[in-house]
């Protein structure tokens, strides 16, 4: 698989950012169907005829979220993971990132947990492209670290990139339902070390004591 590669979006103007930044402490305090137009113009300090300067209505505000905020995200895990040599430490450089901004910005933790583990999503586009890019990225971890002899070959790929990103998904839910009361970015070793290594003991040749009930 090639390298993948985000292209950063272009900066908008001040406004622009403040009502997304407003919208998305709104949207993870009130809920997305509960909150108001008018609630996120307030929180901005803007008047509410400005939102629709920029934005067709609430939900296109959400999608934009969604463009904006997670592709910029998504730019700093490509740096994170270009920064480190071998596979293994381009996986924790990734899950570590991963952890941090959202331990950074707990609201756009709430909203994204939220909207990604919605039965109906208004944003199903954006939610599929954005797994679809952090699996990517975890594939080229892997294939690199089969080439290293740093990940086992006979692995499953598909199997291997869902246990990683639900992993990661519900040490976040843990940490919201936690009230973020502890560092989430400390999850990121203990992670990568049962990534690597599992949860089992070498076992000994011949030793088939693993497999009894």
């Amino acid at each position: 698989m090639g390298r993948v590669v985000i292209k950063p979006q272009k900066k908008s103007n001040d406004k622009y950012q403040r009502i997304l930044d407003a919208a998305i402490i709104v949207f993870a305090e009130q809920g997305f169907f509960r909150s108001t137009v008018a609630q996120i113009a307030k929180a901005a300090g803007v008047a509410d005829g400005t939102i629709y300067l920029y934005f067709k209505n609430k939900e296109d505000i959400l999608v934009r979220i969604f463009d904006d905020k997670t592709r910029q995200v998504f730019a700093r895990f490509r740096v994170a993971v270009d920064e480190a040599d071998n596979a293994i430490d381009k996986l924790r450089n990734l899950i570590r990132t991963h952890l941090s901004e959202f331990q950074n910005n707990i609201h756009m933790a709430v909203l994204y947990q939220s909207e990604t583990h919605q039965s109906t999503r208004l944003v199903e586009v954006q939610i599929r492209e954005m797994s679809k890019m952090y699996l990517d990225i975890v594939s080229e971890i892997v294939e690199q670290g089969q080439q290293e002899n740093r990940i086992r070959k006979n692995l499953y790929l598909g199997l291997v990139k869902r246990f990683i990103l639900g992993a990661v998904d519900e040490v976040i839910n843990t940490w919201i339902h936690s009230g973020g009361t502890y560092e989430l970015a400390s999850m990121a070793d203990p992670l990568v070390s049962l990534f690597i290594n599992g949860i089992g003991t070498p076992q000994k040749q011949g030793d088939t004591s693993w497999h009894k009930s």
